[in-house]
């Protein structure tokens, strides 16, 4: 099973701050709109931070075929927290972990 990029999502405060703070461990920004979220990267280490979108920590992966994994998560009896929408094109769906841990899989493609 193929679960692609992997990140952490982190629910932040204050998003300037987080910034400054991962920028001084050496992370840089790739993507976001700079107000609400945005992404960072180290090599091959991924921060999400968003402010204000997520209520808790989010482990994050990006799959090439998000409804696949979707499909053998439900089969496997895991509870799918919010489902996937439609048959083709970006999808996401989350499924919690046996602690209640948030795992979001976010497919950006086709």
């Amino acid at each position: 099973m193929n679960l692609g990029t992997f990140s952490l999502s982190l629910a932040v405060k204050d998003l300037a701050a987080s910034r400054a703070f991962y920028e001084t461990l050496g992370f840089s920004a790739f993507d976001g709109d700079g107000e609400a979220w945005l992404m960072l990267e180290n090599g091959a280490a991924k921060i999400g931070l968003f402010q204000g979108m997520f209520d808790s920590n989010i482990v994050t992966f990006n799959p090439p075929d998000a409804r696949a994994i979707e499909a053998a998560m439900v089969a496997a009896g895991s509870d799918v927290v919010a489902a996937t929408e439609g048959d083709s094109g970006p999808t996401s769906f989350v499924v919690l972990d046996p602690d209640g841990n948030q795992l979001l899989f976010d497919q950006h493609t086709d």
